[in-house]
């Protein structure tokens, strides 16, 4: 059998009960074939990026799958879509965004997938949480540790939710 591949996941909700459709989300894709929840952050209240919006919850994943890159996206849009999610403008609200940032060491650049996320680096509500659950990891492109990445950008707008 073919090894597992480690990925990180990055979690995001503007829209509804944005607490319940996380850990809804978290749930569904710990019950998926192929997939088994490694770690998970603490969930994040952060600003949002784009047009006016309410204040997103943010989190990150790490996951390990028997899934080829293309088909774990696939199996991540089915997810978001079950938890209702309608792609009506780019960076506006929604009611789940599952994001690929990183798998295993792979570098694609595909017309509808590109990994490593290409805007991670620049994103404190994504480093934040991965940096709880993945501090060592190093970006394939960028070769540089999760941890080093969050302290090269302003995280004020990341706020831990208290539980």
């Amino acid at each position: 059998m073919v090894q597992p591949v480690p990925c990180a996941i990055a979690l995001g909700s503007n829209l509804g009960d944005s607490y319940a459709i996380l850990e809804g989300a978290i749930a569904s894709l710990s019950e998926i074939p192929g997939i088994t929840l490694q770690a998970r952050s603490q969930w994040y209240q952060t600003a949002p990026v784009g047009p006016p919006q309410p204040d997103y919850l943010n989190g990150c994943i790490l996951v390990e799958t028997h899934l080829a890159p293309l088909d774990l996206l696939e199996t991540l849009l089915q997810v978001e879509k079950q938890f209702g999610r309608v792609r009506r403008e780019r960076w506006g609200p929604r009611s789940l965004d599952l994001d690929l940032l990183l798998y295993g060491e792979q570098i694609l650049d595909l017309p509808q997938l590109q990994v490593p996320h290409p805007r991670m680096a620049e994103r404190a509500f994504v480093l934040v949480p991965l940096s709880e659950i993945a501090p060592d990891w190093r970006h394939p492109v960028l070769e540089r540790s999760v941890s080093t990445l969050v302290q090269a950008i302003d995280c004020s707008g990341v706020r831990r939710l208290e539980n």
